[in-house]
């Protein structure tokens, strides 16, 4: 279930942020406005979002604003606050289909609650639309309260939406203050990946490099409407070598991470794991899912679901090192690890409880190191305390599992896309294990993926362990 959750005043710090991303277009400055008043109709101008009238370039104009009165309602501080004051002023045209970025940031803390927020509204080119500050009251009390929707389904379908989410917004915001990274995206030849990359690089998180086929790049930002002044391209031939010269340009130190564009992941993975020219390192490289899951309390990582497909101990030994170091990168000191099986007692006949039982053992022994591992679990006393407790099961772990380990790939892409189709999960991930995180978005990830999977490369790099 979506909550609605504040931020008290006591939980607040000068640089905290919040942001939201958004595509300008009518509908959605309509659900804006009705998703605002449902949190906090204190904080919306009760005329303005009732005008019949309110339509066309009235409502891109408007755009901004309701995006920044939204983020005050719902985030920053959140429901609970009071509006002092506040200034925005509109330095560009917003037109339909502008992906736009705005953002809060905590200025300074005074008395009687006061925050004063600086607020900037960014497009996908790197335009600034509007900018402003507000003088806000935050909430003497928590507010944590399920997010009651009103029954129109395009209003539901747009809070659900993945930028609209605590977790996903969470994650952006945890990006404030990082510098972009410089990213090997890899033949970026349709509009997806292309969009993808700009999107990023509008909101701070990478600072692209376009490999592949020039003529092919610059056709498809031609078709998505996108300018690429400003951003490199390094012309290869085709997918191959775009993908061998992304790994040489991290080599030479000129990448810190890398992007999948429109290929193949075995393309991309085939040159990372080169023994000569690729980016081994000590450890085996794993892929990690990380879920907004609406129905679990918590972002929730799934690993390995596309790179390892029945490994060994050793194997796996890295593969939960690598999702620990990732986790602990997001913030959560030790992060809780439930060893996926069928069952929760070791029975020798099912190979997957005993390797869970030994990864349990190696983290007592120091082979593993910086989280909470318990196993075998079964998948649902992994995630339900009520389900462990049925079991009669006592742990720390069960019920409340940041990080699922499944027993080998076919497992782990089922157990993930269950999620995402059936439970409403947002995905996002990145390879690990290698010299820089490889963000292995699929063709048909949405923009709030491909975000995501950038900024979890960018925390890392600038803040993850290095195996």
């Amino acid at each position: 279930m979506l909550r609605i959750a504040n931020r008290p005043f006591e939980d607040i710090r000068a640089g905290d942020s919040a942001c939201l991303v958004h595509e300008a277009g009518q509908p959605l400055a309509d659900r804006l406005g009705e998703i605002a008043r449902e949190i906090d109709p204190a904080h919306i101008d009760p005329a303005l979002a009732a005008d019949a009238g309110f339509r066309g370039v009235a409502a891109f104009t408007a755009l901004p604003g309701l995006m920044i009165d939204l983020l005050i309602a719902a985030e920053l501080p959140g429901p609970g606050a009071e509006i002092l004051g506040s200034r925005l002023d509109r330095t560009g045209q917003v037109a339909a289909g502008d992906r736009l970025t705005a953002k809060l940031v905590v200025r300074t803390l005074g008395a009687d609650r006061r925050l004063t927020l600086d607020a900037t509204v960014v497009a996908a080119d790197g335009r600034l639309v509007a900018t402003g500050s507000a003088e806000v009251r935050a909430a003497e009390a928590r507010v944590d309260r399920p997010f009651v929707v009103t029954p129109q389904a395009t209003v539901a379908a747009e809070a659900a939406a993945p930028e609209n989410r605590p977790v996903y917004r969470r994650l952006l915001a945890a990006t404030a203050d990082l510098p972009p990274i410089a990213t090997a995206v890899v033949h970026p030849v349709d509009a997806n990946s292309i969009e993808g990359a700009l999107d990023a690089a509008a909101a701070g998180l990478i600072q692209p490099i376009l490999i592949g086929p020039e003529a092919k790049i610059r056709a498809a930002a031609e078709a998505a409407g996108r300018s690429l002044s400003g951003i490199r391209i390094v012309d290869q031939p085709h997918s191959h070598a775009a993908a061998e010269r992304a790994v040489a340009l991290v080599r030479e130190g000129e990448a810190a991470a890398i992007m999948k564009g429109a290929l193949h992941t075995d393309e991309v993975m085939a040159a990372a794991v080169d023994k000569v020219t690729g980016l081994r390192t000590g450890r085996r490289m794993s892929h990690v899912f990380a879920l907004d899951v609406p129905a679990y309390p918590k972002p929730l990582f799934v690993t390995d679901a596309a790179i390892n497909i029945y490994p060994d101990l050793a194997a796996k030994r890295d593969i939960v090192q690598n999702a620990i170091d990732l986790v602990r990168a997001l913030g959560t000191d030790r992060p809780k690890v439930a060893i996926l099986s069928a069952v929760e007692t070791v029975y020798p006949a099912i190979a997957s409880t005993l390797e869970a039982a030994a990864l349990c053992k190696m983290a007592d022994r120091g082979q593993i190191t910086g989280g909470l591992l318990d196993g075998p679990l079964a998948f649902d006393n992994a995630v339900s305390k009520a389900a462990a407790k049925a079991k009669g099961i006592v742990s720390e772990v069960a019920g409340d599992a940041d990080i699922l380990v499944t027993p080998d790939l076919e497992a782990g892409n089922m157990v993930a896309k269950q999620l995402i189709h059936l439970a409403g999960a947002e995905a996002a991930g990145l390879v690990l294990g290698a010299r820089v995180p490889i963000m292995l978005t699929s063709r048909a990830d949405g923009p709030a993926a491909r975000l995501a999977s950038a900024a979890l490369a960018q925390i890392f790099v600038h803040r993850g362990a290095r195996p």
